[in-house]
């Protein structure tokens, strides 16, 4: 028990670290994340005595893995979807869907074909890589689109992308990591096979969100008494995203969906203004904890990648998701007629990656063929894309002058 107590207390200690860091950040006006991401790299890479045992107990894989996609994975989800309004995203609508399955689609086709024909990877480790860099995570900038005043509409395209592109993602990589090889064996079949599996687990995922989204509003129009309309939300996004995963469907689509129909339908129908504001100031916050000790464990990571003499197939690895996406962008966003050029530019460069796909790769059996790979080239891409997309981002937007006023 007392061990326990220890490590909790350092576990203490660390988010306080976080939040210095963020209370700076945010004096400094700069994007928190980020500084976040530095902060966890510094302390990785050195000996603290008394923090050390809490960075062990953080960065490993099992601890890692639940505390991102079991425990963080729902809320961070809910709370986007919980405010991201149906008309917007109805109005983007062609925008996000081309994105967000033909762009993830083609994206993970060519970073797969890219991994496997030129980093030499086993074809499912291939796959598997390029299901985990098609997910997209655009915490840090969104932050930035908003204090640089963004156009909404491009606020909306890059959030509503990374939603729903999150769960045709986790789709991808269940379909690598368990059926690649049978449906290859299977030829033509085998692909007509993959596809009525992504489907169902895309198709069940919505049909369990939106039972249950469907359901939480009619329970939150019965009350009035806004503690436990949030408790209620907050059972919903977990409820929602067990059920799936228990019935084998998407639980990642099931939270966005259930999210989109309560903060949308249920919010009409059941939610006084005072429950509508202080859902929104619960889940502001339990977001900012979530995401202080993410972007700090990412950087804490480090300990567990072993990256000495694999620089070259990192920058080849970077160069083939960066080329991937750029391709996927433009392709998916072609028939879209007068679609602007320097949102392509913007969408592109601001699809970072992030915590969603470590977690992802922590969570491979130690046993999977090419694992070790697998978690160097996740970690150092996502490592490239929070710090050098990430910091440049905001200048990029300058430049372009991309503004409410003038795009």
């Amino acid at each position: 028990m007392h061990h326990f107590n220890e490590t909790f207390i350092q576990i203490l200690v660390l988010l306080v670290i976080s939040l210095a860091v963020i209370a700076i950040a945010k004096l400094l006006k700069r994007p928190y994340s980020i500084a976040l991401v530095i902060v966890g790299l510094i302390l990785g890479l050195t000996e603290i005595p008394y923090l050390d045992e809490a960075e062990q107990f953080i960065v490993q894989s099992d601890v890692f893995q639940v505390i991102i996609i079991s425990l963080f994975l729902p809320i961070l989800l809910g709370d986007a979807s919980l405010k991201l309004p149906f008309s917007q995203l109805r109005e983007e609508k062609k925008p996000i869907i081309a994105l967000a399955i033909g762009g993830t689609l083609l994206s993970f086709l060519l970073i797969g074909l890219g991994a496997y024909y030129l980093i030499g990877l086993p074809i499912v480790a291939a796959f598997t890589f390029a299901s985990l860099m098609s997910a997209t995570d655009p915490i840090s900038v969104i932050s930035i689109f908003k204090s640089l005043g963004v156009p909404k509409k491009l606020v909306t395209i890059i959030e509503g992308e990374s939603l729903f592109n999150d769960g045709v993602s986790v789709v991808l990589f269940q379909i690598s990591t368990v059926f690649l090889i049978s449906y290859l064996d299977m030829g033509i079949v085998g692909l007509s096979q993959g596809l009525l599996l992504f489907l169902k687990f895309s198709i069940g995922g919505i049909i369990i969100g939106g039972v249950s989204g469907f359901i939480f509003s009619q329970i939150v129009r019965i009350y009035d008494d806004y503690p436990l309309e949030i408790a209620l939300s907050v059972l919903m996004f977990f409820g929602s995203y067990f059920v799936a995963e228990h019935f084998h469907v998407s639980g990642v689509i099931a939270i966005v969906v259930s999210g989109i129909i309560l903060g949308n339908y249920g919010r009409k129908i059941g939610m006084s203004s005072t429950t509508k504001m202080n859902i929104d100031s619960f889940f502001d916050t339990i977001t900012f904890f979530a995401n202080s000790l993410i972007f700090l464990m990412i950087g804490l990571e480090i300990k567990n990648v072993h990256l000495a003499e694999k620089w070259g197939y990192i920058a080849l690895a970077i160069l083939i998701v960066l080329i991937s996406r750029t391709i996927a962008l433009y392709i998916s966003l072609a028939p879209l007629k007068g679609f602007s050029e320097k949102y392509k530019v913007i969408l592109n460069w601001g699809g970072v990656k992030g915590s969603l796909s470590i977690a992802l790769a922590l969570s491979l059996p130690r046993t999977f063929d090419g694992r070790e790979e697998i978690l160097i080239l996740t970690f150092s891409v996502v490592l490239f894309s929070l710090l050098i997309q990430g910091l440049t981002i905001s200048p990029l937007i300058k430049k372009m002058r991309i503004t409410d006023k003038r795009d």
